[in-house]
This record gives C-alpha cells, structure tokens and sequence, in this order.
C-alpha cells in the first residue's frame, strides 16, 4: 500500500529533477517494480516513516520499467534498490555487503531505516561521499 501512496518518478527527466532541485534534504529513491514482493515490503517502511523524515528526506519510487533510462547507470538489475543523494551527489553507504553504491535489501525495522537515512544525512552535510551505516548487513547477500 506503501507504494501508492509516495510520489512516483515516471520519467528520466523526473529523476533528475528531484535529484537536482531538492538541495537541503538527501533524496531517498528506491528502484524497482510496484508489484515486486520485496519492493511492495520496502515501500510499506518508507511509507511509514516518511513523515517522520519529511524535514531531511524527501522519498520517491521509480518502476525501472516505466523509465529504464537509469538501469544501465546505476547497474539496477537487483528487483528492489534503494539509492540516496545530496545535493546532486550520489551518497554512498557501507552496509557491509561489499556493494556502498546502494542497498539492495529490504529494511524490515522503521527504526533502523530512519537511523540509516539520518547517518547519511549527516555524512552528506559534512560533504562526506562515504559514510559506514549504523548497522551491519554483512550476513546479507552480497552481489
């Protein structure tokens, strides 16, 4: 239910504009399909919490079908990524996995999530490209 209620980006150029314009708060995308179980699970958290973070990030989902312009890019072939960005930037995060690019897993804890979204929003004030994740998700699948 998560999914129909956070704003969709339907174009390449959609994309890029919330990832240009929003210049105060980390842009939160997650990658994928509406109908695909772990992003429906992944939707349902961000949903949740969005809310609660509204005042540093701002959260959008994009169907890699819809607009696939991005899928070669940011080698989007996982069924569900979530990626962040700061003014214009690309925010890496270490989750332990091997893959700092983006997070290819679903959070099931709203609590975690929002420490996750917090620690790279700071990092990303700090003009950090890198920041290590609160958690550790070394024992999730690595790609």
């Amino acid at each position: 239910m998560g999914s129909v209620f956070l704003p969709h980006l339907h174009t390449g150029w959609h994309v890029d504009q919330a990832i240009v314009t929003e210049k105060e708060r980390l842009v939160v995308i997650r990658f994928g399909t509406d109908n695909n179980k772990e992003c429906m699970l992944m939707d349902e958290i961000l949903y949740s919490i969005a809310e609660k973070v509204k005042n540093f990030a701002a959260i959008y989902l994009c169907d890699i079908k819809e607009v696939p312009d991005f899928n070669e890019m940011y080698e989007l072939y996982d069924p569900m990524t979530v990626m962040f960005f700061y003014q214009n930037k690309h925010m890496m995060c270490d989750f332990g996995t091997g893959n700092n690019n983006k997070m290819n897993f679903v959070i099931d804890d709203k609590q975690e999530m929002i420490d996750i979204l917090e620690t790279i929003f700071r990092g990303a004030r700090k003009n950090k490209g890198l920041v290590v994740s609160p958690y550790d998700y070394s024992d999730r699948r690595i790609d």
